[in-house]
């Protein structure tokens, strides 16, 4: 779509290929997009709504289609503050639930996304559309297990995880005052020891009802804002 083509221009990510409808060629917002692009030497084309329809699996598609260079943030490049949120996520299998993380990390003022071991793409259609435009605002680093836990062993502040046995209250916890590495596990299975073992702290999230595990989408929101909840504030004039 036009907003998140001018989200990742606006961002300095590097356009290959910008696709608009035909019958848009005239719109002041698309020929300006199309001019950015065009002078990163990027590929314009006009195309029927049906060939839109085809690119995107939509059937009412987006009038606009950017393709851009991927990202990847170097681990070496994670250099956590005082006060900061990295979330890394364990072999995520579902690019919904991907994309719906990366996009509420970024509303939580997280700092970046770490993908351990094997995950679905971050870069798929289906996950790039449901961060809503936030991965070209939040940075992802990828490694497996064993880098990762050997890596983890330079963090310099808390890595909390979810688990079922042995946890505590996630409400409990002191988050503030540190960086906070939040480590989640997949869909099916959640934290395998190695992994739950490496934490410093286990939390569990109370449930009252009759089912007996959340989306982990919604579970990593759920841990994000409080670990958050000391640095986020409403602003003048919120109600």
């Amino acid at each position: 779509g036009l907003k998140l083509v001018t989200d990742a221009l606006n961002g300095g990510w590097q356009v290959h290929v910008m696709v608009f409808a035909r019958n848009m060629a005239s719109s002041p917002a698309i020929q300006a997009a199309a001019a950015r692009a065009r002078a990163q030497g990027a590929l314009i084309l006009e195309a029927s709504e049906k060939v839109l329809s085809t690119i995107s699996r939509r059937d009412n598609p987006q009038m606009v289609i950017g393709v851009f260079g991927q990202r990847w943030l170097k681990p070496h490049a994670v250099r956590p503050q005082p006060g900061d949120l990295w979330i890394a996520l364990d072999r995520v299998r579902d690019p919904g639930n991907l994309g719906t993380i990366i996009r509420t990390a970024d509303c939580a003022g997280a700092k970046g996304i770490i993908l351990v071991g094997e995950t679905t793409d971050p870069w798929s259609i289906e996950a790039v559309r449901a961060t809503m435009g936030s991965l070209f605002h939040m940075p992802v680093a990828r490694m497996g297990v064993e880098a990762f836990l050997q890596w983890r062993k330079g963090w310099p502040g808390m890595v909390v995880g979810t688990h079922l046995e042995g946890a505590v209250d996630y409400r409990s916890v002191d988050y503030s005052g540190k960086p906070v590495l939040l480590l989640m596990g997949n869909e099916q299975q959640g934290l395998p020891p190695t992994l739950a073992e490496s934490c410093d702290r286990l939390c569990l999230i109370p449930m009252a009802g009759q089912a007996d595990s959340l989306n982990l989408a919604v579970a990593t929101g759920i841990m994000m804002f409080e670990i958050r909840r000391h640095a986020l504030h409403m602003k003048d004039g919120s109600a």
